[in-house]
């Protein structure tokens, strides 16, 4: 399959890869004797003989042996990324017909990427399995293979640690969102198209890009900014989330009543007041994020000019 689909690269290679994870989808719920159907495929982690007297029943060490294989993996990948091999995945990402120019075959380049992910793949998906002890035909659909993307993409495809933000961020979201609201999906959704917006390099790239301004001393200047933008956007998201909740809430559980708690105040549906208050809010964190983000976007620039001619004259 990597031979096939990584003979064409950028959206077209996305797509084939979207269809193949259907098609494997679709067949998990087709075959059911061999992919247990919806009722996936369950397992027993403390079957068999121990080792050293570790049968894998308590969960701290399945958690000791994840983080292990975890450690590895992550220090053989940064290794990879010092290779050749490496630099050149770096460059086939970055320019490919360049790559080309140069006399090299982008698309082996690109077949050998799919294997290496691939093996990284599986010892996730093993060590998924032994900690859960079941595989259903979720882990293969299209709404777990978007949220690795998703994640990714926030936590920062361009730098070495943003998929580690980005897992974190994952687990963060399913376990403690899920927790919280029934519309963590739309908020996710939200943050998306927030840090798409302003952030595209994720939340790696705003570390780094901070840590350069910090080595050069200049993080001061964007001190008072960050607040500002920190503060009305919490203003915004306390009246976006009011109103989300509220809408919710209608749509759920109204029949039970028109009450609800968020963030220690009780709301009610049926008060316009309340609706009231909370697009306030909305508007007038909205209207003070733009304001700040105008200033910050000036003090932004003149410090990246300045980080500019600093290295010129260096």
């Amino acid at each position: 399959l990597g031979f096939v689909t990584t003979r064409k690269s950028g959206t077209t290679f996305s797509m084939i890869t979207l269809g193949m994870a259907e098609l494997v989808f679709a067949m998990s719920l087709m075959f059911s004797e061999f992919f247990g159907g919806e009722a996936g495929v369950s397992g027993n982690r403390v079957a068999g003989e121990t080792f050293m007297g570790i049968n894998f029943g308590p969960q701290r060490q399945v958690y000791y042996l994840i983080a292990v294989y975890t450690l590895i993996s992550m220090g053989l990948l940064y290794a990879l990324t010092q290779t050749p091999l490496g630099r050149i995945l770096n460059a086939v990402r970055d320019n490919p017909e360049r790559v080309e120019f140069i006399g090299y075959n982008t698309q082996q380049v690109r077949y050998r990427a799919f294997i290496i992910a691939g093996f990284f793949a599986g010892i996730a998906g093993g060590l998924g399995a032994l900690n859960f002890e079941i595989v259903t035909a979720e882990v293969v659909g299209p709404a777990r293979s978007g949220a690795y993307l998703l994640f990714t993409f926030l936590g920062g495809a361009t730098f070495f640690f943003g998929p580690v933000l980005g897992g974190i961020l994952m687990v963060l979201a399913f376990v403690l969102l899920s927790e919280l609201t029934k519309a963590w999906l739309l908020y996710l959704g939200l943050i998306f198209l927030f840090m798409v917006v302003y952030a595209p390099g994720g939340f790696a790239a705003l570390i780094m890009v901070n840590l350069r301004i910090i080595k050069a001393g200049a993080f001061s200047r964007l001190i008072g900014g960050y607040v500002g933008l920190l503060l009305s956007g919490l203003l915004m998201l306390a009246g976006a989330s009011a109103l989300i909740e509220m809408v919710y809430h209608m749509q759920l559980s109204a029949a039970m009543s028109s009450q609800l708690v968020f963030a220690g105040f009780t709301l009610d549906t049926h008060v316009q007041g309340h609706w009231l208050i909370a697009g306030t809010l909305l508007l007038a964190g909205l209207a003070l994020f733009e304001w700040q983000r105008q200033r910050f976007t000036q003090t932004w620039e003149q410090v990246q000019a300045q980080l500019a001619n600093a290295g010129a004259n260096a």
